[in-house]
């Protein structure tokens, strides 16, 4: 039994629930010679094999990929690499790690900046970056901010500054901004006393803002106000169309001697007359 010939095995995990694997081979190691990667996240488990190898130009596996990897709390992953060398099997190369120290995060996500000329300042927001750990709160997180001062030749800005801060939450208030200057700002972020990554984590896309905008709000607000927009002009046109085209009704009042209907007073009178000498009769054939 001859020790593993693999060095620097390492494994991270990105873009939430993707994990690689990778090892170094011995040079000296003959054509034959071949390595399997075994893992599991429990001892009472039993080891899964690697699906999906990653090969030199010789064939030989040098690492794999995983899907769907989750992170429960502060779980551990135990790995094992079997070497076969000649027909022989090598003594396997044993490691255990912690999921998440091994994480490589997400950017903050929704980066925006609202800034007012009155007041001189800008209110950065973002939300946390996504991770493959399960119930994490937003306080497991702290950030690097950069805000740069983009170089402009108009000012007679030949350079660019920057201003890097710590911070904890999802908000930051820029207190140095002009609006006759430009800047961009971005995030990434590690870990704040929670079992997170120790490893800074990607940046996010730079957003700009300053130059006369006093306002810099996402791209979702603005296409949310020109659907707004255009909607209501939509609409007015619409009741514009209709009114033209549909004829005012005007009520009229009624003519209330024009809408009773004619009596014949004549025949009215005979009747009342009528019934006036029967009721004189009755009385006489009484006395």
């Amino acid at each position: 039994m001859n020790v593993t010939a693999i060095e620097n095995f390492f494994c991270v995990i990105y873009n939430i629930s993707f994990m690689n694997c990778t090892w170094h081979v011995d040079r000296n190691a003959s054509g034959d010679t071949q390595y399997f990667l075994y893992w599991k996240t429990s001892r009472k488990e039993d080891f899964l094999s690697c699906q999906n190898y990653i090969k030199d130009n010789c064939g030989r596996h040098t690492g794999c990929r995983f899907q769907n990897v989750t992170i429960e709390g502060s779980s551990k992953a135990y790995f094992l690499v079997n070497e076969s060398r000649n027909g022989q099997n090598i003594l396997p190369y044993r490691k255990t790690i912690y999921l998440y120290e091994i994480e490589k995060l997400t950017p903050p996500l929704n980066v925006t900046v609202n800034c007012t000329g009155v007041s001189h300042s800008c209110e950065i927001q973002w939300q946390p970056p996504r991770t493959s750990r399960v119930h994490i709160g937003d306080t497991c997180f702290k950030y690097e901010i950069v805000i740069e001062k983009k170089a402009d030749p108009e000012e007679g800005i030949k350079t660019t500054s920057k201003m890097e801060r710590n911070i904890t939450g999802n908000s930051y208030i820029f207190d140095s901004f002009s609006a006759k200057k430009r800047y961009s700002v971005k995030l990434r972020a590690t870990n704040n006393h929670c079992s997170v990554s120790e490893n800074w984590g990607e940046w996010s896309t730079p957003v700009e803002f300053g130059r006369e905008q006093l306002t810099s709000i996402s791209s979702y607000t603005l296409l949310l106000i020109s659907v707004v927009a255009a909607s209501l002009v939509l609409f007015l046109c619409i009741v514009t169309i209709y009114l033209k085209t549909v004829p005012a009704t005007v009520l009229q009042p009624k003519d209330l001697f024009h809408d009773i209907s004619p009596v014949n007073f004549q025949t009215e009178n005979q009747l009342i007359k009528h019934e006036t000498e029967e009721i004189i009769t009755i009385i006489e054939e009484a006395a």
